[in-house]
C-alpha cells in the first residue's frame, strides 16, 4: 500500500468496523446520556481506564474538539455535560453515529469529516480542549497531529491523548495466544505499509481491507508533541485484556498524556 492510500484505506476500513459494530463503534445508551446531563460520566482516551475528571475540569460552556473519536461516544457524552462540542473523523459511519445520539437526545452536535493530521479547514486558536482517544495508531506520521492541534488550541488550551505502547508491535500476537509465548520478532517502527515486515495475519487483514497501523516512537508520541509546543503535565498507563494480547500480563499497553498550550 502506497502512503498517499492510507487515509482512503483506513476511512473505507472504519466504516466497515462501524457497520459491524466494533466495540469502539457502539453508541452510548440515553441513560448514560442522562447522566451526563446530571454531571454524572466520564470518558476514556484508553481500553480500560477512565480519564480522570480534573483532565478535564468543568467542560460547560467550553468549546471540545472530538478528534478521530467518532461512533457516537465521546463527543455526546462531552456535549450532554455542557459543552459546545465538533466531532471530526475520517469515517462518515462513525459520525453518523454521533449524530443520531445527538439527535435522539436534543444535542447540539458539529460534525466534520477529515483527516486528523490535516485541521486545515479548523480555524486557529478555536477550541479550549482537545479530546483524542487511541486513533494515532492509525496515521503514518503522527507529529503532524500535534502540530495541528496546537494550531486549533486557543493559549491554555489542553490536549487529551492516548496511545499504544510502541513495544506491542514487536511481536506477532495471533502467534503468540497459540503457541503461550511471546517473541519479538518485528523491528520498530512498525509499517503496515510495508508487507514484507509485518505478521502473516496482520498482512492478510489488511490486504482484505483492515485498517492499516504504525506504530509511534515515544520519542514522536511525547516529545512530538512538546516540539510543537505543548508542556506535559500527565501522564498515565493502561492495561487491555490477555484475549486481545499476552503481553498484557508483563507490561501497560497503553499510556495517556495531558498536555497544555501555554498561555503567550
Amino acid at each position: 500500500m502506497d502512503l498517499g492510500d492510507v487515509a482512503n484505506h483506513n476511512r473505507a476500513a472504519w466504516n466497515r468496523q462501524s457497520r459491524e459494530g466494533n466495540e469502539w463503534t457502539r453508541p452510548v445508551d440515553s441513560a448514560t446520556i442522562a447522566r451526563a446531563r446530571r454531571g454524572e460520566w466520564e470518558i476514556i482516551l484508553t481500553p480500560t481506564r477512565p480519564t480522570p475528571r480534573s483532565w478535564l475540569g468543568d467542560v460547560r460552556g467550553r468549546d471540545v474538539l472530538c478528534l478521530a473519536s467518532g461512533g457516537g461516544q465521546q463527543a455526546p457524552i462531552l456535549a450532554a455535560a455542557g459543552a459546545r462540542v465538533v466531532s471530526f473523523d475520517l469515517s462518515e459511519e462513525q459520525l453518523a453515529k454521533d449524530r443520531r445520539v445527538a439527535e435522539g437526545a436534543g444535542l447540539e452536535l458539529d460534525l466534520v469529516q477529515g483527516d486528523m493530521a490535516d485541521l486545515s479547514d479548523v480555524a486557529r486558536e478555536s477550541f479550549d480542549l482537545i479530546v483524542n482517544p487511541v486513533s494515532t495508531v492509525f496515521v503514518p506520521d503522527v507529529r503532524p497531529v500535534w502540530r495541528e492541534c496546537h494550531r486549533v488550541l486557543r493559549p491554555g488550551g489542553t490536549l487529551l491523548t492516548g496511545f499504544m505502547n510502541p513495544l506491542f508491535y514487536l511481536f506477532d500476537h495471533d502467534e503468540a495466544r497459540e503457541s503461550g509465548s511471546l517473541v519479538a520478532r518485528y523491528p520498530l517502527p512498525y509499517a503496515e505499509t510495508e508487507p514484507e515486515s509485518i505478521p502473516p495475519r496482520r498482512r492478510e487483514a489488511v490486504s482484505r481491507g483492515e485498517a492499516a497501523e504504525f506504530s509511534h516512537s515515544l520519542e514522536a508520541q511525547i516529545g512530538g508533541q512538546l516540539e510543537a509546543g505543548f508542556v506535559l503535565v500527565g501522564l498515565y498507563e493502561d492495561s487491555w485484556t490477555d484475549e486481545a494480547t499476552l503481553l498484557n500480563a508483563l507490561t501497560p499497553t497503553f499510556l495517556a498524556t495531558r498536555a497544555l498550550r501555554t498561555p503567550r
